[in-house]
């Protein structure tokens, strides 16, 4: 191996999961995907699992460029799925430049997946000071304080960066950050997943139309 080679590789040909709890038919679907989603985050819920709502949140800029990070979901109804974070962070400036984006959300113990893509904008000022206030007082001061996702020198700067508001700021008179606040994605394609053996997934795919959901089995 030449000094330029990394000697670093894994394989992992061999390493699978066997898919066996459970199979998704269509008579089991819900005709409005947001009741499937419901019944089935719930189920999550109910397993015990840590972070439920932890999604993955795939956006990109305008020249195609991808990215993707777990958020939490904080809130879901009619009008779309809320998760908060910095309008100047990496995902905020992919969003500010292309408002569409993808969730995945992934339940290993129940051998599934949902997939939702729509498109996002800011939720109103009034709910993201609301859902600030609601936070721990250490989660408020380290939005406040954060820079997120910009180059910073260290962890001991950062902390002090938050003692230093502590110390000038009481936690009543913290406001929400102008740049940090909360998204709702709309979705337009839901997916739904169940593991299956032999890699005879259940897959279901649910698209807006003018007159409502089209409901489509897709291949695995």
């Amino acid at each position: 191996m030449s000094d330029n080679q990394s000697d670093i590789a894994g394989d992992l040909h061999s390493h699978r999961t066997e898919y066996q709890q459970a199979e998704l038919q269509r008579d089991a679907l819900q005709d409005n995907p947001l009741k499937m989603f419901s019944q089935w985050m719930q189920q999550a819920q109910d397993t015990g699992m840590t972070d439920a709502t932890a999604m993955t949140l795939a956006t990109a800029s305008t020249s195609g460029s991808p990215s993707a990070r777990i958020v939490l979901l904080k809130q879901f109804d009619d009008n779309g799925f809320c998760w908060y974070t910095g309008y100047e962070s990496r995902k905020g400036q992919e969003l500010a430049e292309n408002p569409r984006a993808a969730l995945l959300f992934f339940w290993p113990s129940l051998e599934r997946q949902v997939r939702i893509e729509g498109t996002v904008e800011r939720v109103s000022a009034q709910q993201s000071d609301t859902y600030f206030k609601s936070r721990p007082e250490g989660s408020q001061y380290s939005a406040a304080a954060s820079p997120q996702s910009k180059v910073v020198e260290s962890q001991a700067w950062l902390a002090g960066q938050i003692s230093t508001l502590k110390a000038t700021t009481p936690s009543e008179q913290l406001a929400r950050p102008e740049n940090w606040g909360g998204y709702r994605l709309q979705p337009q394609v839901y997916e739904f997943w169940q593991g299956r053996p032999s890699r005879s997934h259940d897959r279901f795919r649910y698209q807006r139309t003018s007159s409502g959901w089209q409901i489509d089995r897709l291949a695995p």
